[in-house]
């Protein structure tokens, strides 16, 4: 791939990231809850492990596609 068009890629990728936490910040103070019904979340006495296993799923098919459409063009 020449390094015009990886740039404009790699550009593309860093404005859908920073609307994608535009819009996490926004639910983050409308009180929305994260986390998905998959993600694993154990909690001890002095220890707590959070393991978002659906959201990482869910996040990675979502950037595929993303990519997908924009390698396509």
């Amino acid at each position: 791939m020449e390094p015009a068009p990886l740039g404009r890629l790699v550009m593309w990728m860093g404005f859908l990231l920073f609307i994608m936490g535009g819009i996490l910040t926004l639910l983050g103070r409308f009180g929305i809850p994260g986390g998905l019904p998959g993600d694993i979340v154990v909690r001890r006495e002095n220890f707590t492990l959070h393991f978002p296993l659906a959201t990482c799923l869910l996040l990675s098919v979502v950037l595929t596609l993303i990519v997908n459409f924009l390698l396509r063009r």
